[in-house]
């Protein structure tokens, strides 16, 4: 099929964006690489009437590392976050999660913006953000703000951003210790069965901090606090381990889909939570 007809506009800066989304209201929408977009506007499951390209704003594209902050504007596409030197010596834990999305024809257009901002529980991105507790910028027709990307997802594609709103930034620390992003999938760019980022430091042979998250495992990506409390002030021995990965496969909520039922997701969760946590901790 093709798409209804509609009108197409590429301003340059981030003030005409919101001039023209407040303008149209639901009749226009944002687009970045496209590939969540044009697949619903070819199947008609959507009506937009104005389309609005993200693709000449140069604020919205970057990398920038001051200090212990990472900051990566909206419209930074994978390719660039996988061959961003300075990012990858910075936060290596991009660099891995990156080159499991789809395929290379993908990453050249896909955004981390558009990965975020889309609310699908399938994309790899919004779970790598839990798990690095990041800081999504926002700006609309009332100015700009802020929101932790551990509070931003409420279901499968609804999240904290406003109609007349759009992802300009994705803030961060740069992590330290060892980092894993685990992720099985039926095939070469595909979507993960499962898929699970952890970040661990050790102290004095004991976890001093850890962070957990899944992707495609629930109708949001989920944090696993327990699993990390699981794992802090432990020595990170097989029995802690072991919790942990219970109770992040406890804190999963998957549903049955071509993929496998609900209990194989669960087992699957389970192996690639524990292989993300040993590598983690091998990494440490």
């Amino acid at each position: 099929m093709i798409t209804s007809s509609f009108e197409y506009h590429k301003p340059e800066n981030v003030d005409g964006v919101i001039s023209l989304l407040t303008e149209w209201g639901d009749d226009a929408r944002v687009i970045a690489g496209g590939h969540s977009l044009i697949p619903v506007m070819k199947q008609r499951m959507t009506d937009i009437s104005h389309l609005i390209d993200l693709g000449a704003i140069e604020s919205l594209k970057g990398i920038s590392i001051d200090g212990g902050t990472v900051t990566i504007g909206a419209m930074t596409t994978q390719h660039e976050l996988i061959s961003d030197e300075a990012l990858a010596k910075a936060v290596p834990l991009i660099r891995e999660a990156s080159l499991q999305i789809a395929d290379p024809q993908v990453r050249y257009l896909g955004t981390i913006g558009g990965n975020i901002a889309n609310g699908d529980p399938a994309n790899d991105m919004p779970g790598l953000m839990q798990t690095l507790d990041a800081t999504y910028h926002l700006t609309g027709a009332n100015g700009n703000r802020t929101v932790q990307a551990r509070e931003f997802y409420e279901a499968a594609y609804f999240t904290a951003r406003e109609d007349d709103e759009i992802l300009t930034a994705i803030s961060f620390d740069a992590p330290s210790g060892g980092y894993a992003y685990e992720k099985q999938k039926r095939k070469i760019g595909d979507y993960a069965t499962a898929a699970a980022g952890v970040l661990i430091s050790v102290k004095a042979g004991k976890c001093s901090a850890a962070s957990v998250a899944l992707t495609n495992l629930s109708d949001t990506p989920v944090y696993c606090e327990d699993a990390v409390d699981a794992l802090v002030g432990s020595t990170l021995d097989d029995l802690a381990i072991k919790a942990a990965v219970k109770a992040a496969v406890d804190a999963s909520d998957p549903v049955a889909d071509t993929r496998g039922p609900v209990e194989f997701k669960k087992h699957v969760a389970g192996i690639i939570v524990k292989k993300a946590i040993n590598s983690a901790v091998a990494r440490a």
